[in-house]
């Protein structure tokens, strides 16, 4: 992986501030003269007071959420910035004077932009850019200016405003080389995955012809033979681990098949193609009690592709038992409680604008680790209710590309070359899968590796030789 620059703000120090200060004194600026000016024209409205107030917004939340990861995402409030003093460039008097300051709107956008996503190693050019102009807006233009009532001075101090927000966040700005194999986020990827941009053309393009998880689906049955598995999973008890069954050798199973095979952890969002790299995240719901009005919650519990079963165990049960002992709502039930407080059209209006921010990887990450429609794998267990697993739907909110059902244990005579019967013991395990992450091919693949894993438990005990990383 080649090396890159990373651009960050290390903290919010004085300069950070001074920029977030400059900027929200632009928009506020720029609505204090709207408030006073009578009835504008509908273009005049949409380009000078909707396009800037809507830079000035975004780029405050960018560098409040973004600043510390991903301060490359600043470059689009910069461009719709850059659109908004085009416009307003295109009504000057002179030609020359016009054609000028649209050459300088497109310098700072490209020049800005390369900046922080790593391109140019530098912020150097920036100061200049930005310092420059400011200087002879003041020296020079706003000289001429003397004399004009406060009110028309309002949107050339939200011009000045903005100017010197940008000055401060390129003094503020911080660089430092990406480490050997360490992967810097870059456009397009989101707080809970990297776009995967080499993929095949039909890969990349059949998210946009399979829009959706549930028109995406695929249906596997398989059968799993547990015999090798119930000594493992009496062995492991022996040992001290009291809960620990097929679950959790299922578990493991399907989290070392991630390291050999890492296209299982893939999902599609906005209908690009994302990995989650070494964040392994597995919901499952749950009952506090095993009686039908007890409540269902969901656990997510994040893993890496490393672990080995004890891990996967101990971190799984750790979870489990804090729910089921914990004598207040969990994370996922005081969030869906918020939700219900909402009436229903609002809710409605509310579920599609996170459907929105989603889709663009703008939903902060705290509400994507509580949600059980993002993870790697949802998994649920009808052998605790006695039952056969079942086919269950992938949800199209979120990003789960993959639903794994498993049933009661049953047992089987199965006969022999030589003629004799045997007695055996067999689990049936459901999955229903986003076929547009990868082919049939890898999923087959990886569903022999799995096999190879459950026939030999064992192999669970010792971390894997190799994490291979999913491709660029």
């Amino acid at each position: 992986m080649k090396k890159n620059t990373f651009y960050f703000l290390p903290r919010l120090g004085a300069l950070a501030l001074l920029s977030l200060l400059f900027m929200a004194c632009s928009a506020a600026l720029r609505a204090v003269w709207f408030w006073g000016e009578e009835a504008l024209p509908a273009g005049m409205f949409w380009g000078q007071i909707v396009l800037p107030l809507l830079a000035n917004v975004t780029f405050i939340i960018i560098l409040l959420r973004d600043g510390r990861d991903r301060l490359y995402r600043t470059a689009i409030p910069v461009w719709l910035g850059c659109v908004f003093f085009a416009v307003k460039a295109l009504g000057f008097s002179s030609l020359v004077h016009t054609v000028l300051c649209l050459g300088l709107y497109a310098l700072v956008s490209v020049l800005y932009t390369a900046t922080v996503t790593g391109l140019v190693p530098a912020q150097k050019l920036l100061w200049p850019l930005f310092g420059l102009p400011m200087a002879y807006h003041i020296a020079v233009e706003d000289r001429e200016k003397l004399g004009w009532p406060l009110h028309d001075w309002l949107p050339e101090l939200s011009v000045l405003c903005c100017m010197g927000a940008l000055l401060c966040l390129s003094l503020a700005m911080r660089r430092r080389r990406a480490g050997e194999g360490e992967y810097l986020r870059r456009f397009g990827d989101r707080n809970d995955g990297r776009r995967l941009r080499r993929l095949s053309p039909i890969f990349a393009v059949s998210p946009y012809l399979m829009k959706t998880r549930n028109t995406s689906q695929n249906f596997i049955e398989d059968h799993i033979e547990i015999s090798e598995m119930e000594r493992y999973i009496a062995e492991k008890r022996r040992a001290g681990m009291k809960h620990f069954g097929v679950l959790h050798v299922l578990l493991a199973a399907y989290i070392r098949g991630c390291a050999r095979y890492p296209g299982l952890n893939r999902f599609i969002a906005g209908q690009k193609i994302f990995c989650r790299d070494r964040e392994i995240e597995i919901n499952m719901t749950i009952k506090k009690e095993m009686s039908t009005d007890s409540p269902d919650t969901v656990i997510k519990v994040t893993f890496d592709p490393g672990d080995t079963a004890d891990i996967v165990y101990r971190r799984f049960d750790e979870k489990v038992q804090e729910v089921k002992d914990a004598p207040l709502n969990t994370g996922f039930d005081r969030l869906a409680g918020a939700f219900h407080l909402i009436p229903g059209l609002l809710l409605k209006f509310f579920v599609f604008l996170l459907q929105i921010l989603d889709y663009f990887g703008l939903l902060p990450r705290f509400l994507t680790k509580l949600s059980p429609f993002h993870g790697s794998l949802y998994i649920t267990s009808m052998a605790s209710l006695g039952i056969p697993p079942i086919y269950h739907h992938l949800y199209d909110f979120g990003n789960v590309p993959v639903f794994c059902s498993f049933g009661k244990k049953r047992r089987v005579f199965e006969t022999q070359r030589d003629g004799s019967v045997v007695r055996r013991k067999y689990i049936d395990c459901n999955f229903v899968t986003d076929e547009r992450i990868v082919d049939g091919f890898y999923f087959a693949s990886a569903m022999r590796y799995l096999h190879g894993l459950l026939d030999d438990p064992w192999q669970l005990d010792a971390p894997p030789e190799q994490v291979i990383r999913d491709q660029d």
